[in-house]
């Protein structure tokens, strides 16, 4: 008869507040419906922000609006009868707001929205980081009351809609899917009944692609044009070596942005690895070629195994073809002949004899000593036979090495590519 919020809370307070203890159901045969439905509304890393809204009804309580003067009214939380409904991938401490507040309509129902901030335990592959999609899920149920049965809400296209419409922040993630599940457990005291959400998170690789595998390509591809610099110069080695200290440099540096959780390796770890691993394979290949090279001369013959490995294959599939040797032969001639012989029927027999010219033998005998300090340099030149095929060793191994690192580039950057496509 008195339609104001006072008489309305005096009549609550007389029929139903004292009895918030109580499940509100007429017969404990029958399990209160908690009816569930959750909206994302931010995800930090793989700390969720999310809003479920819990409904369920008390059994024989409703009023007119028009006589009473409200269709809804806050009332207390511990005023009422509230479900213990927790998440079961819930970890770490509860820093959501303090509601004190639920909504009470005429009709008896209970609508309970209060903010969660979710550390969930949820299980990372990052063997594609920074390409990878995770599935978190969040499960909920009633922990103490076996009485309770859970509900599904709103579809998962409802709230995946309505989830990116109020989504703001969300980070280095992206909110791509929404599953729900319900399931009911048969237990001899019960039935235990919870719905499981699936949320589906896509990583925003922009970030780690632009500090991790830009930088990384680069000097990868600066080690890669090294191999132009000619292997016998000392320069070749030191700048592979301030290479490898830059390269190891940039891995500590971005450490903190690598994923230190998950069962396996990421794949950009392995990437890097592989990538210092050949640069120093690459530096010692520069040392040996680069000792071969100048200790050549003085090397023993190529084993037998080791020359038809290299020379006879190898230099095949890297397409290095061996020097022929060459067909020039030096021929020196003795011009050291004292004169021809004389034909007595041309000459008459009274002439005197041809005394030699000793200008004429001091030349022959500088030419001899020219022709010998020429040989000497064509060999010297020319190099042993040994040491010819020691440069020659050196010269296939380093572009072999080159092609090695050229594969190693391309199917790298296949396989990432491919993973993060596929994924």
């Amino acid at each position: 008869s008195s339609p104001t919020p006072a008489s309305l809370f005096s009549e609550l307070e007389k029929n139903l507040f004292p009895n918030n203890l109580v499940p509100p159901v007429k017969s404990f045969s029958y399990p209160v419906n908690i009816t569930i439905s959750i909206t994302v509304v931010g995800i930090l890393g793989v700390v969720s922000v999310h809003s479920p809204q819990l409904y369920w009804e008390i059994e024989g309580l409703s009023w007119e609006e028009e006589e009473c003067g409200a269709k809804r009214v806050s009332v207390p939380r511990e005023k009422l009868w509230v479900p213990d409904i927790h998440i079961a991938e819930f970890i770490g401490e509860d820093e959501s707001p303090r509601i004190p507040y639920v909504y009470l309509k005429n009709t008896g129902h209970v609508y309970d929205d209060k903010p969660l901030q979710v550390v969930s335990s949820c299980q990372l592959g990052i063997y594609t980081f920074p390409f990878d999609i995770q599935n978190c899920s969040l499960t909920f149920g009633s922990y103490l009351h076996f009485d309770i049965m859970m509900i599904q809400g709103s579809t998962s296209e409802e709230i995946l809609q309505e989830s990116r419409g109020v989504l703001q922040t969300n980070g280095e993630w992206e909110l791509t899917d929404i599953g729900v599940a319900d399931s009911t457990l048969a237990l001899e005291d019960g039935s235990y009944s919870e719905i499981k959400y699936f949320l589906i998170l896509r990583r925003r690789p922009v970030l780690y692609v632009v500090n991790l595998l830009i930088p990384s390509c680069f000097l990868i591809t600066v080690d890669l044009f090294s191999f132009l610099l000619p292997p016998q110069s000392v320069d070749r080695s030191s700048f592979k070596m301030t290479l490898i200290l830059g390269y190891t440099v940039f891995l500590l540096i971005m450490n903190d942005l690598l994923p230190a959780t998950g069962e396996k390796t990421p794949l950009i770890s392995v990437f890097f690895s592989l990538s210092l691993a050949l640069m120093v394979t690459s530096l010692l290949e520069t040392v040996l070629i680069t000792n071969i090279q100048f200790s050549s001369s003085q090397s023993s013959a190529v084993p037998h195994w080791l020359s038809v490995l290299v020379l006879r294959y190898l230099a095949v599939v890297v397409c290095i073809t061996p020097e022929k040797k060459s067909n020039r032969v030096t021929v020196f001639l003795n011009p050291s002949a004292k004169g021809t012989v004389s034909n007595d029927s041309t000459k008459p027999p009274s002439s005197p004899p041809h005394r030699p010219d000793p200008t004429l033998d001091e030349l022959r005998r500088l030419s001899r000593d020219l022709a010998a300090i020429r040989q000497q340099m064509d060999s010297h030149f020319q190099g042993t036979k040994a040491s010819q095929e020691w440069q020659m060793i050196g010269t296939v191994v380093d572009r072999l090495l080159f092609g090695l690192y050229i594969v190693f580039i391309v199917v790298s950057f296949i396989t990432i590519i491919t993973s993060s496509t596929t994924d």
